[in-house]
């Protein structure tokens, strides 16, 4: 005769009391320590545009964002730790605008050029230019003291280059790129001829942009012999 009797589930220990407020207390700092870090970014972000400069006060970021001393200690080694987290912020909003203005390109070649113009646009246009200045006269001694979160930020801009290199090498239209190597030396290229026309307070024209694309281009879509 077959046994209905239906093994029993296990039951979940059940959290204590005890337990349970350290949970609530420990979801509360975390919640007050994520609103610090914010206030602190963002405070950040505001003097440095306001001054253009990536050596802002601490006294003028905490004033900015409303916080004391101990605040940003709590958690922050020192200035240029947020600047990292700054730049990191930065950055990824870069690597997003990149995403964005290349997810509508009907080509493999079509998304690199929207990636290398989006990459100019940091020099040609003033908002842009004013926001990225201070980052590309700092990334440098930024890249010293923190190498690995610089390079990860770093490494995060090229990604979607690399991957339509991928693609592109892939369906022909890039036949012997090598996109690990190419995609970083492309970004460093075009990252350099950023930085040093918002050194120089340079807005370069549309015809240099258009000579950049088509160096590029060229190489890119050359073919072995």
């Amino acid at each position: 005769m077959r046994n209905n009797v239906l093994s029993a589930s296990p039951v979940p220990p059940r959290a204590s009391v005890a337990g349970q407020v350290v949970d609530r207390s420990l979801a509360q700092r975390r919640a007050a320590a994520e609103h610090e870090v914010r206030a602190l970014i963002d405070a950040a972000f505001k003097v440095i545009e306001r001054t253009g400069h990536l050596e802002p006060r601490v006294a003028d970021i905490l004033a900015e964002a409303g916080l004391s001393n101990p605040a940003f200690y709590r958690h922050f080694s020192g200035k240029h730790a947020l600047l990292v987290a700054v730049l990191d912020e930065g950055i990824q909003a870069l690597a997003d605008h990149l995403r964005q203005r290349m997810a509508s390109s009907a080509s493999n070649e079509a998304a690199v050029s929207a990636w290398i113009r989006g990459m100019a646009a940091q020099a040609r246009q003033p908002e842009a230019a004013r926001a990225s200045r201070p980052f590309a006269l700092a990334r440098g001694r930024l890249a010293e003291s923190f190498p690995a979160e610089v390079a990860e930020s770093e490494h995060r801009v090229s990604a979607p280059l690399r991957e339509a290199l991928e693609r592109g090498r892939l369906d022909g239209t890039f036949p012997d790129v090598e996109p690990e190597i190419e995609a970083e030396a492309l970004y460093h290229l075009m990252m350099g001829w950023v930085e040093a026309r918002l050194v120089a307070g340079h807005a370069p024209e549309e015809r240099e942009v258009d000579a950049l694309e088509a160096f590029a281009l060229s190489g890119l879509k050359r073919k072995g012999t």
